[in-house]
Parts: C-alpha cells; structure tokens; sequence
C-alpha cells in the first residue's frame, strides 16, 4: 500500500518579491478533467501515489489507462462526495462511467502513461510543479472556469442544463445552487453580472485575450465553452468582440506578430483538451506549442505560464481535498510553472486552488481584488526566484508542430459538456 511521501506546508509560504517588476505576461493554459494521481503518479519529489482505497476496503494498484482509451468517468458534485468520502477517498469507484457500461467500476483508478505525457513532466522538471493544487469548487468544468476569470461561481455547483452555457443558452435553461446544507436546488438562467477580471483589467488599462474554440457553426466567440459567454457585461459589451477570441489556436498567431495581450488565458479544442471523452492524445502537444512559441519569442523573458487542469474527470486522488466552505475545495489536479523566473525542478508543497491563479494575476498587475476566493487563496508567487539568472526555453518535443495546430481543422465541439 503506498501512502503519501509529502504534506502539504502548514505554514505560509515566504512570498518573494511582488512579480511586477518581472512578470510582464501571464499565460493560462487551462486543460480538461485530470487528477494529479492520473498524470503525475510517480513524479520524483511529489506528493503521489501508485494505488487506492476502493468502497470495499480494499487496495487497488493504479493501472495504466492511455489518453485515447475514450471512456469518461463521471464527475459531477455528487460524485464529488462520494469519491471524497468524508475524507476517506474511498469511493472513487461508486462514481460510473457515462454511456457505457463496458468499463469495471474500478476503471477510474488509472494512470496515464508516462511517454504519452511526457512533455508535461519536462515542463515538470524542468520548471515548477504544485503537488497541492485544488479545484476551487467540488464539481465539473463550469464552476471552475468561474472561479478563474471570477473568484466565485455564483453559488453554483454542476453544469447549465443546455449548451452554451451561458447568456446564449436557449429559453429555460436552469442552473444548480448548492445550499448552505449541502443540499442541491435549481438555480437561475445562466446569464450574470457579478465582477470579474475582465472589468479589473479594463479599469487599469491591462491587455488581455479568452482564447475559446469555435464551435457550433464558426461562432466568433467560442460561447459553447467561454466562461465570459456567462458573464452578461462582457458577451453584451465591447470585450466580447475585442478580448473573447476565436479560434483558440489565435494565440499562436499572436504570439508570433508580437502581439500577445498582457494577459491570456486559453481553452483548448475538444481534440486538444485531455479530456477522458475524446480518443486523442494530442493535449500535451498542443499545451508544448504554445510554451515552444513563447520560449523564441520576445516575451519569454517577461513571462509566466501556468499550466492546469479545470477539474479531476473523475479519475482517483489520493489527497483529501481541504474543505474551506460549503463549495470547496475541490479534487487536486496538477499546476505547472514555465517561465525564466520559475524555480527549476522545484516541487511546491503549498496549498494553492483555482482561484489562487486569478490572485497571481490581480497582484501582478494592482487590480483591485474582486473579493471573493481569489481574496483568500495563497498566489504560487512563491514558485518563482527573480534572482537566478535568465536562460532559454529548452524547446520541448513534441509529435506535432506549431505549424500543425494551425493549421488542425476544428473539431466543431466543446471541449466538455460535463
């Protein structure tokens, strides 16, 4: 039985220097529904595990479940609580696999293979990595998508009822609240004004660029999975045309024209995203081209690129999550830290959340805090030494080529719908 090799900091970090004398650019590349286990299981210095606890009391080897093997665990809230067990996290396999029933119960206690996420172990090694990155929210995609461009999520747990899930979605689409008891009830249409980075950023005069995929007949602004087609300011104001960017492989275009905004966050296509649904192992390519991109370009010496996934897809963790309110934390999955300023071969113990990105980005840039999670999560400015001195982007390898994203046709779907 292996047990967990590190715990997380009991004490707050010592934070460095304010990374706004450094850090010019931000960059989040946010991917789809994997736990740190599922990746990272083994990672040299990290808090991982090689096996779990099932429902029955038993010990189950993690096996080894390639990125296109197709089949999707559930990963809703309630089976949030039922993997999470009260903190046993025990109950990973009483969750289910959707549309098929040809996948054991125990299916979700599973790695990927190392070659196949190899890319993202030497942006590991290499860089950073945060063995205690948590979602923000013990649910699915939608609410941790929030809670990066919002501190919050509404007091919303799951997902809208219909695609697009936002101010787009069709007339009577619902919502779901989570109640002070813990109880689930339906919550409004899927259309809000509550503060977000966008309006901070505009206040100070900040660049910045959502890159989604369009989907659903070349929409212009990827609202089938755009956290700001959620947010009635921004998909009805002049940021939905200026900031909110289609297709999401634009950022590459940017990068090479110089001009990249100062801050950028990225969503990528179905067939890009990591995500258990689809049969594809191009996630780590895609997320290399990006970090490739930036390293020949004029704005790595200024920039930091965090790597993420939104939430655990349902796959085993053996790392209770804190739980801090009624709402999270979430499930742990992996952080990855590239930049010049990046600790190298550094492993952060400390406890850090979704939210804890949009607090990096508010401090970076003095925006005023939008008061809500990001108030209170611990930024990873601590994953960084502005001392060490600055050298190239060792260019990663990888089994496509910038170009070849480019030039990818659309998958013409959302990268989750869960």
């Amino acid at each position: 039985m292996t047990l967990p090799s590190v715990m997380p900091s009991t004490t707050p970090p010592v934070v460095p220097p304010n990374p706004s004398a450094y850090i010019k650019h931000i960059v989040v590349i946010m991917q789809e529904n994997r736990s740190f286990d599922n990746l990272f299981s083994g990672f040299p210095g990290a808090d991982t595990a090689t096996g779990g606890i099932t429902s029955s009391g038993a010990f189950l080897p993690l096996a080894t479940v390639p990125l296109e093997d197709g089949a999707d665990p559930n990963h809703r809230h309630g089976d949030f609580l039922n993997s999470f067990d009260g903190g046993k996290m025990d109950g990973f396999d009483k969750v289910g696999i959707y549309a098929t029933s040809s996948r054991p119960a125990t299916y979700v206690y599973a790695r990927v293979p190392q070659t196949e996420v190899q890319p993202y172990w030497d942006m590991a090694k290499n860089y950073g990595i945060a063995d205690h990155m948590f979602q923000s929210s013990s649910s699915a995609s939608f609410t941790q998508h929030q809670y990066l461009i919002a501190g919050q999520a509404g007091g919303l747990t799951d997902v809208p009822s219909s695609l697009p899930w936002g101010c787009d979605a069709p007339a009577g689409t619902t919502t779901v609240t989570l109640n002070p008891d813990g109880s689930q009830g339906v919550g409004p249409f899927p259309c809000f004004s509550y503060p977000t980075i966008a309006s901070t950023l505009d206040a100070r005069g900040v660049t910045w660029g959502y890159y989604a995929p369009a989907v659903g007949g070349g929409d212009a602004g990827g609202n089938v999975w755009s956290a700001f087609d959620a947010i009635s300011p921004v998909r009805y104001g002049a940021d939905w045309t200026r900031n909110v960017r289609s297709p999401e492989t634009a950022v590459l275009g940017d990068i090479a024209s110089g001009t990249l905004p100062s801050v950028s966050i990225v969503i990528p296509d179905a067939a890009n995203s990591d995500h258990a649904r689809f049969s594809a192992v191009n996630g780590p390519a895609w997320v290399s081209s990006i970090v490739n991109a930036i390293g020949a370009s004029k704005y790595w010496q200024d920039t930091a690129i965090f790597v993420t996934w939104d939430d655990w897809g349902g796959w085993y963790d053996h790392v209770p999550p804190p739980q801090i309110d009624i709402e999270g934390l979430g499930m742990r999955v992996p952080l990855i830290v590239i930049s010049p300023y990046a600790k190298r071969g550094f492993v952060s113990h400390t406890q850090y959340e979704t939210a804890s990105l949009t607090r990096f980005i508010e401090d970076t840039f003095a925006l005023a805090s939008l008061g809500q999670r990001d108030a209170t999560a611990t930024s990873p400015a601590d994953m960084f030494d502005f001392t060490q001195t600055l050298k190239p982007l060792a260019q990663l390898r990888t089994t496509k080529s910038i170009r070849d994203f480019q030039l990818q046709r659309p998958s013409g779907v959302a990268p989750d719908n869960d």
